[in-house]
């Protein structure tokens, strides 16, 4: 009656979807139908409810934002495109595919999946005129690119999420996650875009070229570089400080500080806040107006993932979750392959790639409490099979799709192709990793 009950959910949530109706209302809906039938008690539901919230953007909420508002610094300045250009100029046209892998890494690890695609876009449409290459030929790479640290990567929602769940180490789980990012973006990019090379599109120009934005004058290229990786390094700094360093001298716990999330991205948004600002002339006033900006942009993003925490904390407060997790004993099934499977199933079946990761945790966090698993790599794991098989039911496929001009079998055959090698890769790594740590 228990997996009925969940199936039914899952079932309702794809039927609501598919009429429209927002993610955010429709996971509320369904969380609450959800725990009324597995037996909880109105009382108790709403205690769930309000724990999910809580739960769930309480280690969430400033990361989101505040890389909202660094990514929205990196695009009006000019530095996102500064970072593209010197790449290409630095590669040439023979190592295109690999110009533009890079450079949606970069721009990939401090932007939203949404943000880094619509900035590089023009790019790739330019270069296809310029080198008369294939359209999918240079876009598959930068798509994986993103792709790539949009669900390996902090400090995306989804591993952010995944890391406070399952109380794993963030720097950790980082330095694991560009290990299995670069096998993955390399299959998954330059290779698949070659045997894509002859899959023709119709070019949308005057669509695409609307969306470049002109900049005067561009930052310099290593204040670009610095403002872009500069969380990422500031945790990584934090790891290494954690592991070499004396236990509470004060240079250990200055690094552990200013490596925190929260901490390494305020300071990221305050120094690019001023010199890239100053740099493009752009005052405070006008800054506080993009912050603004920024957050709006996200504030559905918020809600939704939050709808999506509070259902999965139902599964945790109904016992749902110790009880899908005994199937990992069941099946015989290693505990970071039956989170890749279940993960796998609730993206094909919800389409949300962070909605399907936020419900499995729920479903195998036991597994980790119980210590069968790591931490980090129960991350990844789940991280990997959240981007298994989009399809019509996913928001990046049509875009995709749209922007591209592509037929609904090409789209299937170049993202969805694309999507699911990345989280076969994903698990591949994960389980080597396991097998070597």
């Amino acid at each position: 009656m228990t997996i009925l009950i969940i199936v039914l959910a899952i079932a309702l949530q794809i039927f609501l979807s598919a009429k429209k109706v927002s993610p955010f209302i429709s996971l509320l809906v369904v969380a609450i139908l959800a725990g009324l039938f597995l037996g909880m008690k109105p009382g108790v539901l709403l205690v769930s409810i309000e724990k999910g919230v809580g739960s769930t953007l309480g280690g969430l909420a400033l990361i989101i934002c505040l890389g909202a508002f660094l990514g929205k610094i990196l695009e009006v300045t000019g530095a996102a495109e500064q970072i593209t250009s010197t790449l290409i100029r630095a590669f040439g046209i023979r190592n295109i595919q690999w110009a533009v892998l890079l450079t949606g890494f970069l721009i990939g690890i401090p932007l939203y999946y949404n943000a880094g695609f619509v900035i590089l876009v023009p790019l790739v449409v330019t270069l296809t005129r310029k080198t008369g290459l294939p359209l999918l030929y240079i876009v598959i790479p930068m798509a994986a690119s993103l792709s790539t640290t949009h669900c390996f990567l902090p400090p995306h929602p989804g591993p952010v999420v995944l890391v406070k769940a399952f109380n794993a180490n963030m720097g950790k789980v980082l330095l694991y996650g560009i290990v299995l990012a670069i096998p993955a973006v390399i299959v998954a990019g330059p290779l698949l875009g070659k045997l894509l090379k002859n899959l023709t599109t119709p070019a949308q120009d005057i669509a695409l070229t609307a969306a470049t934005v002109q900049h005067k004058t561009l930052p310099p290229v290593a204040a670009s570089l610095l403002f872009a990786l500069m969380p990422v390094c500031l945790i990584a700094l934090a790891v290494v400080a954690g592991h070499l360093l004396q236990p509470g001298s004060i240079l250990q716990t200055i690094l552990l500080f200013i490596g925190d999330s929260v901490i390494a991205l305020l300071i990221t948004v305050l120094l690019a806040m001023y010199f890239l600002g100053k740099e493009a002339g752009i005052n405070i006033a006008q800054m506080m107006k993009l912050l603004g900006e920024a957050i709006a942009g996200i504030a559905m993003i918020l809600l939704i993932i939050t709808a999506g925490g509070v259902f999965k904390q139902v599964l945790v407060d109904s016992g749902t979750g110790s009880y899908i997790a005994t199937f990992s004993s069941k099946w015989d099934m290693p505990p970071l392959l039956f989170a890749w499977v279940i993960t796998a199933f609730l993206r094909v079946m919800i389409g949300s790639a962070t909605v399907a990761g936020i419900t499995a945790a729920g479903v195998v966090a036991p597994l980790v409490t119980a210590g069968n698993a790591s931490p980090e790599l129960m991350v990844l794991a789940v991280g990997a099979g959240s981007v298994f098989g989009s399809h019509i039911n996913d928001s990046g496929f049509w875009m995709f799709k749209e922007f591209f001009q592509l037929s609904l079998p090409q789209t299937l055959r170049s993202w969805t192709v694309m999507e699911t090698v990345i989280s076969i890769i994903g698990l591949g790594g994960v389980l080597v990793l396991d097998a070597v740590l």
